[in-house]
């Protein structure tokens, strides 16, 4: 029997329509929606389905709406008798995991993200912070660069998202993102722009965490009953109260996702499945190491792949 770890997205993933198909198809599946769309006092399925993009890609939005399909899509394979060994997820991801762990309730996980989209959003005004995917160039580079960024314009900038091999995500200050961008030219990398509304993953958010901090006081959490890989430590947490005190951080923090892939890896992990919408995590997967065997589920035809394999397999 392989050992298994779910992997949950974080922002980013969304797009119209996600969950629409396997909310028609599925009571249990679409009960998550009517389940979050109570709890946010809105119908979260028609802007999921319907859009407007615009309206769906706001951070106090996009993080429920990403968090209900994962969830549902989660609750899909358990059903199935598909369980995990290992769960974690990238940034808002890591709520998904929670869930999954048994750490949260789905009913608390949902305006509990819609409450941490809206302090990251309101902790920086819009315009002041940026990020910016740096491509083609190792950790150890990009964290002198940014070193350098920092010293060149006074402001804040620092590596956001560790995700794969060539991939690294810096977040900061407008001025000394694009500092790094010009940085990372000259020395032969790539550097894309991202479209967000804020400077995610680096310590300006604090006061996001801040905030974070006085709602968590306020939802029970429970020890985990799976282990969870936070994106903090890159390590095993089962205790409530140190992932009390773990998701607070993790505003400010820097995602350390291919680390946490590779403690999955070196712990006997040989089964990865990305539960919830978009293949980003896959990918980021293969950049890690090409012979790693790797599913995904976000709609029928993803769904019936893992079923069918894990009827070999798991």
């Amino acid at each position: 029997m392989p050992k298994v770890a779910f992997l949950f997205p974080g922002q980013g993933a969304q797009y119209v329509g996600m969950g629409q198909e396997l909310s028609q198809q599925s009571p249990t599946f679409a009960r998550h929606f009517e389940q979050a769309s109570d709890a946010l006092g809105f119908d979260l399925a028609k802007l999921c389905w319907e859009g407007p993009e615009e309206e769906l890609k706001q951070t106090a939005n996009q993080q429920p709406a990403i968090l209900t399909v994962s969830v549902a899509c989660l609750s899909l394979l358990t059903a199935a008798g598909i369980r995990p060994d290992v769960v974690a997820g990238l940034s808002l991801g890591e709520y998904s995991a929670l869930v999954a762990a048994g750490v949260l309730s789905f009913s608390d996980a949902v305006p509990l993200v819609r409450k941490r989209g809206t302090y990251m959003q309101e902790a920086v005004p819009l315009g002041v912070g940026g990020m910016a995917a740096i491509l083609g160039m190792e950790a150890a580079a990009v964290d002198a660069i940014c070193a350098q960024a920092r010293q060149a314009t006074g402001a804040v900038v620092e590596g956001a998202n560790y995700n794969c091999p060539g991939q690294i995500v810096v977040s900061g200050a407008v001025a000394a993102v694009d500092r790094v961008m010009e940085l990372v030219t000259e020395a032969g990398g790539k550097a894309v722009k991202l479209s967000v509304t804020a400077p995610f993953h680096s310590s300006l958010l604090a006061p996001a965490g801040e905030m974070l901090a006085r709602t968590l006081a306020e939802v029970p959490l429970q020890h985990a009953q799976i282990p969870v890989v936070a994106n903090v430590t890159a390590d095993y947490v089962l205790d409530a109260a140190e992932i009390r005190k773990l998701a607070v951080r993790q505003v400010s923090s820097p995602v350390r996702w291919e680390e946490s892939v590779r403690r999955m890896i070196a712990d006997g992990v040989d089964l990865f499945i990305e539960v919830g919408p978009s293949r980003a995590l896959s990918g980021f997967l293969k950049k890690i190491d090409r012979k790693l065997q790797s599913f995904n589920v976000e709609d029928a035809a993803s769904l019936g792949k893992v079923l069918d394999s894990c009827g070999r397999v798991c």
